[in-house]
């Protein structure tokens, strides 16, 4: 079946702050140039068919009152979980939430208490920062490096040490990770389990973006690589980010230990607003969908170009700038250190450059890295390439 990833959709007047709003202080684009938005993460492709087609099934009926989750929803995940992650998840273990983040905060407060310190790793995705700092807690990072390959990697031994250093009892882990793009191993994710298990941590694994793998990349679920670790995880999973479901809302959590899943339901159900939409419910249905695993593979393909020909052009173009290939996500990942140290720029005044010949690209420094700029690939490769050739004109290699 063929998908269309290649139309501009005009999202303007659509309620899309992606369109709509720049988020580079003092930034504006030159007259002459149109926006290329490549920031927030969502999409600026249509949803899969199936998506639609669910919706607009359910919506021609005219009553939305009180329901419950169907057999449906829970059949869907089951069969989405199994097909794409091999995972033979128990519907007893599925529960609703209205967001990723908003399903670590009720984990956390089973998890720990505030005040507590939680481990993440660096970069660190600037959701988990907000929310760990809203509700109390204290951040602890473990930077990931880069080897010599260039490939993004933990460090088991910094890990254990600041696990123990700090008395630390709960961990976020965010397999793939944003915003490096790495799809974790099996092995890497068995030897972090490990970790976490010798220092009796709990583990909340955002894995929003597992349906989003790049050439070929496989997820590994976390709770998957030992009994231990299944016991000891709290996993979180999204159609949101895979189907660009954002302004719907909807989440769920796979938890396996009865304990902490009793716990952390009671808690998201303190607020009285952790509840699905019924249209939510239905676009998740629709996108677990043998349709919606078409247009899935369909997308991967897409932004595995895209990544290979940005990531390409970059290396090839802009001297100054490094980064590495993302295996899975839509998002690059820019270290401008060397650029902007050369040519004598700030952060700053590139970001601000960039903006300005309609490249609205994000400011990288809240996940960590001071000299770092994130970019969102999941666009038509034609307004890809059409910023990088901007980027090369007007920007990094402006005479």
């Amino acid at each position: 079946m063929e998908f269309d990833f290649t139309s501009i959709m005009d999202r303007r007047g659509m309620d899309s702050i992606a369109v709509e709003q720049i988020p580079i202080p003092g930034a504006q684009v030159r007259e002459g140039f149109d926006r290329i938005p490549m920031w927030v993460a969502d999409m600026n492709f249509p949803t899969a068919p199936s998506v639609i087609q669910a919706i607009s099934a359910r919506a021609a009926h005219p009553a939305f009152g009180y329901f419950d989750l169907s057999d449906a929803y829970y059949d869907a995940i089951l069969s989405w979980q199994k097909t794409r992650n091999g995972a033979a998840v128990i519907r007893e273990a599925i529960g609703y939430e209205n967001g990723v983040l908003g399903g670590a905060a009720s984990a956390l407060g089973v998890l720990a208490a505030p005040g507590d310190k939680i481990l993440v790793h660096a970069p660190t995705y600037i959701g988990f920062t907000f929310t760990l700092k809203d509700s109390g807690y204290q951040i602890v990072h473990s930077d990931l490096k880069r080897d010599a390959q260039g490939v993004w990697r933990m460090d088991y031994a910094d890990m254990d040490r600041k696990i123990k250093e700090h008395g630390i009892h709960t961990a976020i882990f965010c397999s793939p990770h944003n915003p490096t793009g790495r799809v974790w191993e099996k092995w890497e994710i068995e030897k972090a389990m490990e970790v976490y298990r010798a220092n009796d941590c709990f583990v909340i694994s955002d894995e929003i973006w597992s349906d989003l793998l790049l050439d070929g990349s496989r997820h590994t679920p976390t709770q998957s690589v030992s009994q231990d670790a299944k016991m000891r995880t709290v996993a979180l999973y999204a159609p949101s980010k895979t189907f660009n479901l954002a302004g719907l809302v909807g989440s769920y959590h796979i938890i396996y230990n009865d304990y902490l899943r009793e716990r952390i339901r009671r808690q998201s159900a303190l607020c009285a607003y952790n509840h699905c939409n019924v249209l939510s419910m239905h676009a998740l249905i629709g996108a677990y969908s043998a349709q919606g695993a078409q247009w899935v593979d369909a997308l991967c393909g897409v932004l595995s170009k895209n990544a290979k020909d940005a990531y390409d052009f970059i290396t090839e173009n802009f001297d100054g700038v490094s980064l590495a290939r993302p295996q899975g996500t839509y998002m690059l990942y820019l270290n401008c250190k060397d650029w902007c140290q050369k040519n004598g720029r700030t952060m700053d005044e590139l970001l601000r450059a960039g903006v300005s010949v309609g490249v609205i690209w994000q400011d990288g420094r809240p996940f960590g890295d001071p000299w770092s700029i994130r970019v969102n690939l999941a666009l038509p490769h034609s307004r890809v390439m059409q910023a990088m050739h901007r980027l090369q004109q007007y920007v990094f290699c402006a005479q």
